[in-house]
């Protein structure tokens, strides 16, 4: 399998039709469950919001006492499926954690933000409001979770699980990101963005309307990291210099040269989510705000790559949860 890039691969296919708007979903509730392993269970949620049912996977933690709950968000690919479950391991990973996971589907290029305007390629997305206001209330009662959250993700989930704990103060006990860009306002952070969108179809301007529109500073996590203060915080980022497990994954592909092509795209933009991991390091530093800061020597912005840096990601959000470790290797 090739090293696939989460991000804004210039390779990518065209992305599907929108999800289609139902006028009929007035009202948020879970539709229908489908079990789909020993622990794994996927919810088909109806958001009022988006006006569209939700595809939601869950991973059912260790233990018979109500667990805390992590929301872990998938890159710009957003398929009904998480790229965490198809590609990143998270199943094997978690199983046996005391921790119940949330994955949320079908929010390719979305940043899961609320956007200003519905996008012809993209459709409406409204996905601050779903993952705030009215996933938890369903899927924790669902789980019998026991009110801690946390939230972290990938790439362009990086980027958006930083945004909805900085605009929610509070909301979450801790976050992560793994190779992600944390600001929106400045040259780097837009370009980051207006790439993520348009990679897959959208008009960046239907997200927080033209540059300079107040709502792209709004949602820049370097603007405003203060509001962080008190949440534990966890980053990485490699170097976009290519891991063993990169050239293995290149070697062994039904399509060497296209991988290679694509991992030509996942050295750039590593070593964009590297400056941007600083960069936003630095800004908590200067603010006093205390981080989890990993940086890792090689490896570029893939799924082998982003495998390899949950579990020290998963050890920082477990003392943001206030979990014990009993867990063994991982």
């Amino acid at each position: 399998m090739a090293a696939a890039p989460v991000c804004a691969d210039p390779a990518a296919p065209p992305p599907p039709a929108p999800p289609a708007i139902d006028p009929a979903v007035t009202r948020t509730e879970l539709v229908r469950t489908e079990s789909r392993g020993p622990a794994w269970d996927r919810l088909y949620i109806a958001s009022a919001a988006m006006h569209r049912v939700v595809p939601i996977d869950v991973l059912h933690g260790a233990g018979s006492e109500p667990r805390p709950t992590l929301y872990l968000l998938d890159g710009v690919e957003g398929a009904a499926t998480s790229g965490w479950l198809t590609d990143g391991d998270a199943a094997r990973f978690f199983a046996g954690k005391p921790v119940d996971v949330v994955l949320p589907g079908d929010g390719v290029g979305s940043m899961y933000a609320d956007w200003d305007h519905y996008d012809q390629n993209l459709g409406l997305n409204r996905w601050e409001t779903f993952l705030v206001d009215e996933l938890p209330p369903i899927v924790e009662k669902y789980l019998h979770a026991d009110g801690r959250r946390a939230i972290a993700g990938v790439s362009m989930g990086a980027q958006a699980a930083m945004m909805l704990a900085q605009r929610h103060p509070g909301f979450y006990r801790a976050v992560a990101g793994i190779s992600g860009c944390y600001s929106t306002a400045d040259e780097v952070g837009q370009a980051v963005t207006r790439i993520t969108v348009a990679s897959r179809g959208g008009n960046p301007e239907n997200l927080w309307g033209p540059p300079n529109s107040p709502e792209w500073a709004a949602h820049d996590s370097y603007l405003g990291a203060d509001t962080l203060r008190g949440t534990p915080i966890y980053l990485s980022a490699a170097t976009g210099l290519p891991s063993p497990p990169d050239l293995t994954a290149i070697a062994t592909a039904h399509d060497v040269a296209g991988a290679l092509r694509s991992a030509g795209g996942g050295v750039a933009l590593e070593a964009g989510a590297r400056t941007c991991t600083e960069r936003f390091a630095a800004r908590l530093a200067q603010l006093n705000i205390p981080a989890t800061v990993r940086y890792i020597p090689a490896g570029t912005h893939s799924w082998p790559d982003f495998t390899a840096a949950l579990p020290s990601a998963w050890d920082a959000l477990a003392v943001g949860l206030g979990i014990a470790r009993t867990w063994g290797p991982r």
